[in-house]
């Protein structure tokens, strides 16, 4: 489908980062993002408690919820992977048919 990465995906990626222990640097370059999309998104993690400022070590981790929802997140995203990988199949079978009904053949 592509390489676009939606919210959920976007999350899951500042989580993964921050699982062990990081600075607002480390997270956006592990999570390949600009540091506005980066704002945005840790904000939106914090209000929701997935992670956690560390104010003595400026540091974010992941909370109990945080961990919760990379487990989520990880089952969901196999899931997907594999009804994509079905879906593609069937538009592959579904093309062929559509050949041998097409005119000329």
């Amino acid at each position: 489908m592509g390489s676009y990465r939606g919210r959920l995906d976007i999350i899951a990626d500042i989580l993964s980062a921050a699982s062990s222990e990081a600075k607002k640097t480390q997270i956006m370059y592990q999570a390949n993002l600009s540091f506005k999309v980066l704002q945005k998104y840790l904000s939106e993690a914090i209000e929701a408690s997935l992670i956690s400022y560390e104010e003595p070590k400026h540091s974010y981790q992941l909370t109990d919820k945080g961990w919760k929802f990379l487990e989520t997140y990880d089952n969901y995203w196999k899931t997907n992977r594999h009804i994509e990988k079905r879906l593609n199949e069937v538009a592959t079978k579904r093309k062929c048919l559509e050949d041998l009904c097409a005119r000329g053949h």
